[in-house]
């Protein structure tokens, strides 16, 4: 019985494989160029790395090129029309990535495919870790850009070309094997040919594949943002606390305190570079040092209504700025109703006055006419049979009631000087509460002018 023949494959393998001199590039004429035909598909992002600027992807990576030698009549081999070769057995061009800085983890793929006319496919994956200039500026509202620069090392475009494998237009969307689940969302794929020299030298061919990705900011935005703008809501609430009690400086401490911790919890958070600092940081700084500013007003308010009987009258031109020009231009309503309180005190003063001064004319025989009259004009008989007994008795009353009238007028002087401090306390308190308010807002109108700019741009 006649022997079986070899299996078609390994007949094959051993026609293209015999005589095959890898170390050259295969073309049957020097002055021929080899077009390697390149294309990617980004699979996922794996990491960015803000603080070293390196980005980590995982890529399907496609190279198609023909090799003259490598070709064969179909009808010889059992008609067929490609075959696999391991790649150590044949020519590879020296395509790499010009960003570069780490060898990841990739899958090694021993074989290519071959078709009949020459035509070698390498398809492999590559886990791409690459040097990539990161603006956080906008964090975490971020867009990055980052390049995969393939070229080859050694060869110059007259001996190797780059094209691209697909249309620009369906390497700009594809999305087919992306996924889609990671913090990044890939927005596009770019892609760019050009020529590069060094010093004059020979071009180089370059095809510049631009990886554009944006940050999904929902998590950041519900762990940094909202309780950075909840706490200051609430410093802004503890303004309607009563300025003359001591629980606006406890509130206002406890949301200093409360807003250092959360600064220290979400440090970790933020991305860190030696080249800038992001929006956001600035934010949460600015927003620390409103409150200070705010904890520093509530004690400046504190210190002028507290212990108001201590302190000096209210100068005249504070009452005029605050009392009279102040009030007029913040629209305080009960301005007037100060204004009665005083004037009362005033009053009340006046009475006492009066009424010891009455007392003590009496005292010294100034009687009331009508006695003098019920009697016929005469003047009744004194009452005491010592006259100097009683006089001494009558002049100890009179330094009892004088002693009261000067407690009391300086009891209502007490009560006017702070009642004056207090009204000052809670101009001045509304003042700059109005003023803290502008501040937030200009401020909050500063950030969405800058993000709006960058959104642009």
């Amino acid at each position: 019985m006649p022997e079986p023949t070899e299996p078609a494959l390994r007949r094959l393998s051993h026609y293209l494989l015999t005589h095959y001199q890898k170390g050259t590039r295969p073309v049957r004429d020097w002055r021929t160029t080899t077009n390697v035909a390149i294309d990617l598909m980004v699979y996922a992002i794996l990491s960015v790395d803000e603080k070293n600027q390196v980005l980590t992807t995982y890529i399907w990576y496609r190279q198609h090129w023909t090799d003259e030698f490598l070709r064969w009549d179909p009808a010889r081999f059992d008609n067929l029309t490609q075959i696999s070769l391991p790649v150590e057995s044949i020519w590879m061009p020296d395509i790499l990535i010009n960003e570069f800085v780490d060898v990841g983890k990739s899958p090694h793929v021993p074989y290519v495919y071959v078709g009949q006319h020459g035509e070698v496919q390498n398809l492999k994956p590559i886990q791409v870790m690459t040097a990539c200039s990161l603006d956080i500026y906008s964090f975490p509202f971020d867009v990055q850009n980052c390049s995969l620069t393939f070229t080859s090392w050694l060869y110059h475009i007259r001996d190797i070309n780059l094209s691209l494998w697909r249309q620009p237009e369906l390497i700009k969307f594809d999305r087919s094997v992306f996924m889609n689940q990671g913090e990044w969302e890939l927005l596009y794929v770019l892609t760019h040919f050009q020529e590069f020299s060094v010093k004059s030298s020979d071009s180089y061919a370059e095809m510049k594949f631009y990886v554009v990705i944006r940050r999904r900011p929902l998590f950041y935005t519900v762990s940094l943002l909202l309780p950075s703008i909840f706490l200051m809501v609430m410093d802004i609430v503890g303004f309607y606390l009563p300025p003359n009690s001591g629980e606006r400086v406890s509130f206002k401490i406890t949301l200093l305190l409360g807003y250092s911790v959360f600064l220290i919890i979400v440090s970790d958070t933020l991305p860190a570079t030696a080249v800038g600092t992001p929006l956001i940081g600035i934010y949460f700084v600015v927003c620390m040092a409103l409150l200070v500013i705010s904890l520093t007003e509530t004690i400046l308010i504190v210190r002028l209504v507290h212990k108001q009987d201590l302190q000096p009258h209210v100068p005249a031109w504070v009452k005029h700025l605050l009392l009279e020009r102040a009030t007029v231009l913040l629209c305080i309503r009960d301005r007037k109703k100060f204004s009665q309180t005083r004037t009362q005190s005033s009053d009340i003063s006046r009475q006492v006055e009066n009424t010891d001064s009455t007392a003590k004319l009496n005292h010294y025989g100034c009687e009331d006419p009508r006695e003098f009259e019920a009697v016929g004009g005469m003047r009744p008989a004194p009452a005491f049979a010592n006259q100097a007994d009683g006089s001494l008795l009558m002049h100890g009353v009179l330094r009892e009631i004088t002693a009261i009238r000067q407690f009391l007028q300086k009891h209502e002087e007490l009560r006017d000087v702070a009642c004056e401090w207090l009204q000052v306390g809670y101009v001045l308190d509304v003042l700059l509460f109005r003023a803290y308010l502008v501040a937030i807002l200009a401020y909050t109108i500063t950030l969405g002018t800058l993000w709006s700019l960058w959104r642009d741009a």
